[in-house]
């Protein structure tokens, strides 16, 4: 079968004997494929700078010999850029790892991911620049990442009374159904958001690509954007991930330190 060119994201690299790696990369056109780079560990190898998890590389790629083997050989690669220096701290190492993980986990095999692609790319690219929270790169990453697979929350108003306003909201993480802080205690729910996390919310699930971080929020209003966030995201993923695991072990992650006020 032919030889194709596409960009790629290379999101998981497995050493596969002495010298070979097998790639899971996640694409624009054909979502998340995987693909075999023969000798790619190699120091010597023309493939081995591109295939590195983090890096952004044009890869030509052979299909497998029959339709039901879903696997790719890496003919050549390009390296264009990457995200490797991401590991300037363990919290932004972590967050990075976990939203990988995150994307891995959500079955974008042969379909089109040109959405999550750019959206993860984006929120790297934040770490990267070291001059937004990891914490709310991780939240907005969350949010927008759920809606962007069919899992929006309806946030127009509350569900009960048809409220839009108030200080206090409930965000069912289950059904993504919003409540006015009386109709979430009608069915003893306790509220998740406050004003300000709630106009985050909003603001992440809805507004256009190039200004999604374009918000700005209290520290006590962040603190409860980033538990609604990640029980949202959480709900809707069928597995746990261990990433998540790291990322409490950090000091700087812990879920009992208060905010500071601005």
């Amino acid at each position: 079968m032919d030889e194709f060119v596409i960009m790629g994201l290379v999101l998981q690299e497995i050493e596969y004997g002495e010298a070979d790696r097998i790639l899971k990369i996640l694409t624009a056109e054909k979502g998340l494929i995987s693909a075999f780079a023969k000798n790619s560990m190699r120091l010597t190898s023309h493939l081995f700078a591109a295939c590195g998890q983090l890096c952004y590389s044009e890869f030509v790629l052979r299909p497998g010999r029959n339709t039901e083997e879903r696997m790719y050989t890496v003919v050549e690669a390009g390296y264009e850029t990457d995200f490797r220096n991401i590991g300037y701290s363990f919290e932004a190492q972590g967050v990075a790892m976990y939203m990988v993980e995150f994307t891995l986990a959500l079955s974008l095999a042969e379909q089109p991911a040109e959405k999550e692609l750019k959206l993860l790319m984006n929120c790297l690219y934040k770490i990267c620049q070291q001059r937004t929270d990891p914490k709310l790169v991780k939240a907005v990453f969350e949010l927008r990442m759920t809606c962007e697979c069919g899992f929006q929350p309806q946030l127009l108003c509350c569900q009960g009374c048809g409220a839009y306003d108030g200080d206090r909201f409930c965000l069912d993480p289950e059904d993504g159904r919003l409540l006015c802080a009386d109709c979430a205690a009608k069915e003893g729910r306790d509220c998740n958001l406050d004003k300000g996390a709630l106009f985050a919310v909003r603001y992440i699930c809805l507004v256009e690509d190039k200004k999604l971080f374009g918000f700005r929020i209290s520290a006590a209003s962040a603190r409860l954007l980033y538990a609604a966030a990640e029980q949202y995201a959480l709900a809707h993923m069928d597995k746990p991930l261990n990433s998540l695991k790291f990322l409490r072990s950090l000091s700087a992650w812990d879920p009992d330190q208060r905010p500071k006020k601005d």
